[in-house]
């Protein structure tokens, strides 16, 4: 995939940083998990880098909320909150307020978010984007996702949503709160990207293989049979997102099983 992926991302950013003229350029890079987002966002980086051009990462996974907080909301909305992952588990004024600073040209603090315990980092840890920095790369696996309709919402997706949200409760909030606190972040961003997963069946082998390279490097970790439970939790909008974003996304990267790009769509080449 790096190759051909990282140079249509690159052709669409650069095209945008010249239509955009002055200020922070923000492009949202959306993928499931395992799609290879991150990699492709450093590669981006790191090119741009080569040319002068300030470039800052915001990972949608660093703006998770604590696992306080989220903890605090699986007691008072629902059991399911306590798991990071969907919408109504980050902590979007921290985003904004990150993406505020940055526009108005000024040094910003870049949450990081530890996964091995399932925590965020102490602001000591966080990494800092200077002052001038000309281009915000947010990248996610539901970055610039809409929600969906109230009567898809019905129906379960999963053995999870079958079993452990029975009356749609945890789902309703999680497309509540994509609706209206998540419009004002992904409101933020000139340029979208899609990297689309030929399905979503795929996701949990992708995930598989983060989490046995994430165990190599820290201890304990998720089991196979803890990541086929935990990625349920993202299938009802990785698949919506799937179906939806390729429509309206200004980039949209396919993907095969192996990662390898099998079309390019650049809306803004049509």
């Amino acid at each position: 995939m790096a190759r051909l992926a990282l140079d249509a991302v690159e052709g669409l950013t650069r095209r945008a940083l010249a239509d955009h003229g002055g200020g922070l350029l923000a492009i949202g890079l959306c993928g499931a998990q395992g799609s290879g987002k991150s990699t492709l966002a450093a590669a981006l980086q790191t090119r741009l880098a080569q040319d002068g051009i300030p470039t800052a990462i915001l990972s949608l996974d660093d703006l998770y909320r604590t696992r306080a907080e989220r903890e605090a909301l699986a007691n008072s909305i629902h059991p399911l909150l306590r798991t990071r992952g969907v919408p109504g588990t980050h902590d979007v004024p921290l985003g904004l307020q990150v993406i505020e600073s940055l526009e108005r040209g000024e040094p910003a603090l870049l949450p990081r978010f530890d996964k091995a315990t399932d925590d965020r980092l102490p602001e000591a840890r966080w990494e800092r984007a200077a002052a001038g920095t000309r281009l915000l790369l947010l990248e996610g696996w539901c970055v610039g996702a809409r929600p969906q309709e109230e009567t898809a919402l019905q129906a379960p997706v999963n053995v999870l949503e079958r079993d452990e949200d029975p009356d749609a409760r945890w789902r309703s909030f999680v497309n509540r709160v994509l609706a209206t606190e998540y419009r004002p972040l992904f409101g933020r961003l000139n340029r979208l990207a899609l990297l689309a997963a030929p399905g979503f069946d795929i996701v949990r082998i992708w995930r598989t293989q983060q989490e046995h390279a994430l165990r190599k490097s820290a201890p304990g970790g998720m089991s196979d049979a803890q990541v086929a439970r935990f990625i349920q939790h993202y299938e009802r909008l990785t698949r919506h997102i799937l179906d939806e974003m390729p429509h309206r996304a200004d980039l949209t990267i396919s993907l095969n099983e192996s990662r390898r790009v099998t079309a390019i769509h650049d809306a803004s080449r049509t």
